[in-house]
């Protein structure tokens, strides 16, 4: 089972989650969730356990508790959906026309 860990501290390490998992059972993967151009922790990170009674274990033993300074937010990570979730073609610096609401008509950026 993937399991979800959130609200953790900056300085949490992923030896740091992985004992913590592993005292309700075997742990194959502990990782956190880091910024693609820094580095650094992002908050949050995942933990897979082969077994779902020892991940649901985990799940209801962990969260509320706090490891490195911060209260824990544990629970089955949800699966990832198609597409993302990004913001379209605004995302890419927009261009092209767009509603004005107050006018009631479309417009270039360039309008402002």
């Amino acid at each position: 089972m993937n399991i979800y860990v959130g609200n953790l501290s900056y300085d949490t390490t992923e030896d740091d989650l992985r004992m913590a998992f592993e005292r309700f059972g075997q742990v194959t993967s502990a990782t956190l969730i880091k910024d693609k151009y820094t580095g650094k922790s992002r908050g949050f990170g995942f933990v897979e356990m082969p077994s779902d009674e020892e991940a649901q274990a985990a799940i209801q033993g962990l969260n509320g508790t706090e490891l490195t300074g911060r209260t824990l937010t544990v629970n089955e990570a949800r699966p990832r959906t198609e597409g993302g979730g990004g913001r379209g073609n605004q995302s890419r610096g927009g261009g092209g026309r767009r509603y004005d609401q107050r006018r009631g008509e479309k417009r270039r950026d360039w309008d402002r």
